[in-house]
């Protein structure tokens, strides 16, 4: 029964509270757009990582000498490495292929092949990481146990690490930044948001305070006095978390096809609907911790409950 006249009571203040709960419900609106935008900010972020990170690679080059059994053979012990992500074969027939397909046009590159009478190209492998931290532990791999022939000779002619490695590292380095970043700016707009929802709550609840003041002198409990108010402040979280997921429909649309192309092929509506249960989970648990939080800390702080 005391459940009831808390929820009866949450649902009353908010219906009463007119001009303050329409600010409340735009503040809190606007709080979880913001939110939201850092979901998408966050996933457009990976994705652009994750496509840089598909175009870094070291190569494995291999003397002309070397047999396709012994090469499928350190394929074979590089693919068992847990850092490996994928290991792609090319054949000297095939470097040489595609190198005369890149110079199509250029005869005086393609004459020159020709008088060498032969093919000057190595089988390589293109040794893909699952993190580009992680390349410098293969490469430490194959310098340690040299990939050898039948003879006892080593196979492999050069590793081009030594030339990406600048590259590598930079890339490590602005994933491992901006993942810290992206953790920064979401404490930063949690507590903003807080404030702000607070704040506005905060307002609500002291247009009651007479009310308040009855309550507490014939004698009723703190829990019963601020459950009205936690009810009302979540029933604002979840009314702005709806609004928000309503709008972000039009939005993400609009701005997939205004920005898709220079996004490198990220869809935001394309994303926004397939993680559309995630996103309105996440947003209307915030909408509900935002509004449950602020009203205990603005109806303890400043009401004295």
């Amino acid at each position: 029964m005391t459940i009831r006249r808390v929820l009866g009571s949450g649902g009353k203040n908010f219906v009463r509270g007119g001009a303050v709960t329409a600010a409340t419900v735009l503040i809190m609106t606007v709080t979880l757009a913001i939110i939201g935008s850092l979901v998408f900010l966050s996933a457009l972020l990976s994705f652009t990582l994750n496509a840089i990170k598909d175009k870094v690679d070291v190569s494995v080059y291999f003397v002309t000498t070397a047999s396709e059994q012994d090469i499928l053979s350190v394929k074979s012990q590089i693919e068992k490495l847990p850092q490996v992500a994928s290991v792609t074969y090319t054949s000297a027939d095939e470097a040489l292929a595609a190198f005369r397909a890149r110079h199509a046009s250029d005869q005086l590159t393609l004459q020159a092949l020709d008088e060498l009478g032969g093919n000057p190209l190595d089988a390589s492998l293109e040794v893909r990481a699952k993190d580009p931290s992680q390349y410098e532990s293969i490469v430490n791999f194959l310098q340690a146990s040299p990939a050898l022939s039948a003879g006892g000779t080593s196979i492999i002619d050069r590793i081009n690490y030594a030339q990406n490695k600048d590259a590598i590292d930079r890339l490590s380095l602005a994933i491992t930044a901006t993942r810290g970043i992206g953790i920064a700016i979401v404490a930063l707009f949690a507590i903003a948001s807080i404030l702000i929802a607070f704040a506005t709550i905060r307002l609500a609840i002291y247009t009651a305070k007479d009310e308040i003041g009855v309550m507490r002198l014939v004698g009723a409990s703190n829990a019963y006095i601020q459950g009205p108010f936690i009810v009302t402040g979540v029933i604002t979280g979840v009314i702005a978390a709806a609004l928000v997921l309503l709008l972000l429909w039009p939005a993400t649309w609009y701005a997939s096809a205004k920005t898709a192309a220079w996004l490198g092929g990220f869809d935001l509506a394309a994303y926004y609907g397939s993680h559309f249960f995630v996103i309105s989970l996440l947003l209307v648990g915030a909408g509900i911790v935002l509004g449950a939080v602020a009203s205990v800390l603005a109806i303890r702080k400043y009401l004295k409950v």
